[in-house]
């Protein structure tokens, strides 16, 4: 298991409280996707804080992000902290892919596809 370096422990409590509070499209990727291992072997955690951020989803053995979002992430000003933030935590070394509330509520077969995807280009690339 790789290093938690990036790990933000001042962000904890505000963590859980989204974990307990999740999308109904993160709930779905969580439970039919991302939990208990079900994607190659691969442990993901929910809402974790990484840097000055609490990331959606994390493999941290793969380094690999899954984001979710919603309508208000399309445009303008979040849209814009969504870049800024995406940036940083590839600074950090990390691959972050995103997904719609949309594409995971109506198309999860593919979005699981497009997950999968990602960690096989990340186990052939040595990370």
């Amino acid at each position: 298991m790789p290093s938690n370096n990036y790990y933000n422990k001042h962000l904890k409590e505000n963590a859980n409280a989204l974990r307990k509070r999740m999308t109904k499209a993160e709930a779905c990727l969580w439970k039919y996707v991302l939990r208990a291992k079900m994607l190659e072997g691969h442990q993901f955690r929910r809402q974790r804080p990484i840097d000055k951020y609490i990331v959606d989803f994390i493999c941290l053995e793969l380094k690999l992000i899954i984001e979710v979002d919603g309508v208000t992430h399309e445009h303008g000003e979040i849209a814009l902290e969504d870049n800024v933030r995406q940036e940083r935590l590839e600074e950090l070394g990390f691959k972050v892919i995103r997904f719609t509330d949309d594409e995971v509520l109506t198309q999860i077969n593919r979005v699981r596809e497009s997950i999968l995807g990602s960690i096989e280009e990340l186990e052939n690339s040595g990370k």
